[in-house]
């Protein structure tokens, strides 16, 4: 494959602590690179200086000519005014196409992206369509290499899986920073890992996450080995000085060379072996109550639209609930009832005295952006009550992988990751009988995420949790309330028993045999031709589907590849393909309602 941008020895630090050094990459056609590393190791700043959007403190970044690349940020914000349709005219603007080509590129995103109204503000979509904006943004100019920074969050599950999808089909470069595993895991066709305890500062394989893990367990097994025959080299050569040998021969002085550079050579390993990582437990209450709350026949009506009806729930300590849905279908609303932040439209809840609950609110609106780390942290003083033993900020915050300088920086200026582990300490501190998590895995590193889960499981009292994170959703949960948004609410056993319910409950795009099949001893008073064509149109129907899903196939291709006049056509193809699969859909409702306007009849 061809090479399309390369990064040599880079460079970059922020006032005094280094991000990365001397570190090399490169980025090919067809590759789909997932990026990972812990919180503060530069993954972000990594792809800004890819994009252009910053320049390293040293090394170079060389880039084919007349590169195209199209980055997406982690937070998506749109200006107030432009429409959805003017957002991706606006980014082609700069490409000076010509106006039909352009209508046919922001046509072909919008089908693609599944924007229902085109003509929508942007800035008052939700976060999840404002992302899908963000993308269709960047896809929209047929980039050669598309950065992807954290693409997953705010996206719910049925978003994810479209970009999975999107990704996969395209055969734009990508470079995706993302801290979910299983999408990772479809997606990714190499991984690397930035991170200090590298010799290189990255560790790179080709192969998808859990290819990954394997290499880099192997790593590991290797430097042990290689750290523990370091060890007994030095150990011998301690042992040959400790014995005063004299340095009067040149044998000798090579020697003494020799054993200092294994000391500094076992140190370097050694310090590369020592991984540090978030220290997260959350402190359950002795409360022996077996029902914490009980939510009786509740619904819940929110801007003229029922989000659930009906709803009953109990939650006891030990019951582990992950909350699913897609954008808008009342997750958070749920929450805040619970939390009884709001109350239900009908119905009641009944709640155990003196019920203790943490609420991880997704906005993480609680956090000061202007207060520092050290206030954060410790509110009142220099020390904080954690299971009633006195813990210095400097020692609370080293639990949260904070160094002691960062103690006077201000929230604000904290990476999104940083902050989701202030948020995390704040709540450690309170005893709870039931956790209410809303997105709590948005910008956490996967060592975090891996740390948080096992505190999860552990953890004695109640909990629902609300996240896309499919891996931690299967690793926690130990049921899942599903809604969809229109009112029904149902539990399952975990995910992958609500997506079988999804996928049963979605319209049949061709209508049944049994509803176009004539009954048994009716009477029909249609013609011979229009019960041959009765007969035959649900055949017609998947075959049009089909044709209209080849043209939007094609179209994407010429997108991606810039060719204009095949983009056109492909364009009209799809609009007739459209208008075929309407006809059908129209003349089998009209012969089937003649049919049984007629049979009727007949009775």
């Amino acid at each position: 494959m061809a090479l399309l941008l390369n990064c040599q020895s880079l460079s970059k630090s922020f006032g005094a602590r280094p991000l990365f050094e001397s570190l090399s990459l490169t980025i090919s056609e067809g590759d789909r690179l997932g990026l990972i590393g812990p919180n503060g190791s530069g993954k972000t700043t990594l792809l800004q200086i890819m994009a252009g959007t910053q320049q390293p403190d040293a090394g170079t970044l060389s880039q084919r000519k007349l590169l195209r690349i199209g980055y997406v940020a982690q937070d998506s914000i749109f200006l107030e005014g432009p429409t959805v349709r003017q957002v991706l005219e606006e980014a082609l603007a700069p490409l000076h196409i010509e106006e039909l080509e352009s209508k046919a590129k922001v046509a072909t995103i919008l089908g693609i992206a599944g924007f229902a109204d085109p003509d929508a503000p942007a800035a008052t979509l939700s976060g999840g369509w404002r992302k899908r904006l963000a993308l269709s943004q960047a896809l929209v100019t047929a980039p050669d290499i598309l950065l992807l920074d954290e693409p997953t969050n705010h996206l719910d599950l049925e978003g994810i899986l479209w970009l999975e999808r999107l990704l996969k089909s395209s055969p734009i470069a990508t470079v995706i920073v993302s801290h979910d595993r299983y999408f990772l895991e479809n997606v990714s066709t190499s991984m690397a890992e930035l991170n200090r305890i590298y010799p290189e500062g990255v560790f790179r394989i080709e192969g998808n996450y859990s290819r990954f893990l394997e290499k880099r367990a192997d790593y590991q097994l290797a430097q042990e080995k290689l750290e523990e025959s370091l060890a007994t080299k030095v150990k011998r050569e301690v042992a040959w000085l400790q014995r005063g040998a004299k340095a009067r021969t040149t044998k000798s002085k090579a020697r003494i060379d020799s054993a200092g550079k294994l000391i500094e050579q076992l140190g370097q390993v050694s310090a590369r072996l020592q991984t540090s990582s978030a220290k997260i437990d959350f402190t359950a209450s002795d409360r022996k109550t077996k029902k914490l709350i009980e939510a009786i026949n509740i619904s819940c009506d929110l801007g003229g639209r029922t989000l659930f009806e009906n709803l009953n729930l109990r939650l006891s300590p030990g019951m582990r609930m992950g909350l699913v849905g897609s954008n808008g279908s009342g997750k958070t609303t749920l929450l805040r009832i619970i939390h009884q932040q709001l109350q239900p439209s009908s119905g009641v809840i009944e709640r155990a005295d003196n019920l203790r609950v943490v609420y991880f609110d997704q906005n993480r609106e609680i956090l000061d952006p202007d207060v520092s780390l050290r206030r954060a942290l410790a509110p009142d003083g220099d020390s904080v009550i954690y299971r009633d033993r006195v813990v210095h900020v400097s020692g609370w915050a080293k639990r949260f992988l904070f160094h002691p300088e960062q103690l006077e920086v201000a929230v604000g200026r904290l990476s999104g990751g940083e902050r989701a582990r202030v948020q995390i300490a704040r709540l450690m501190l309170q005893p709870a009988d039931l956790l209410l998590l809303d997105e709590p895995t948005n910008d956490l590193d996967i060592p975090t995420l891996e740390v948080l889960e096992e505190s999860l499981c552990e953890f004695q009292g109640a909990m629902v949790l609300v996240t896309h994170d499919r891996y931690l959703l299967d690793q926690v949960s130990t049921t899942v309330l599903g809604l969809d948004g229109a009112g029904g609410a149902q539990i399952f056993a975990d995910y992958e028993q609500w997506e079988q319910w999804q996928q049963e409950r979605k319209p049949a795009k061709a209508p049944p045999k049994e509803v176009i099949a004539p009954a048994p001893g009716k009477a029909k008073r249609l013609s011979y031709i229009e019960t041959r064509e009765l007969a035959a149109i649900e055949q017609k129907i998947q075959d049009a589907e089909a044709a209209l899903e080849t043209t939007k196939s094609e179209m994407n291709q010429a997108a991606a590849a810039a060719e204009s006049a095949r983009l056109q056509q492909s364009y009209e193809a799809m609009l007739a393909a459209q208008q075929e699969v309407d006809r059908l859909y129209a003349r089998w409702s009209e012969l089937e309602a003649k049919e049984a306007k007629e049979a009727k009849q007949d009775c």
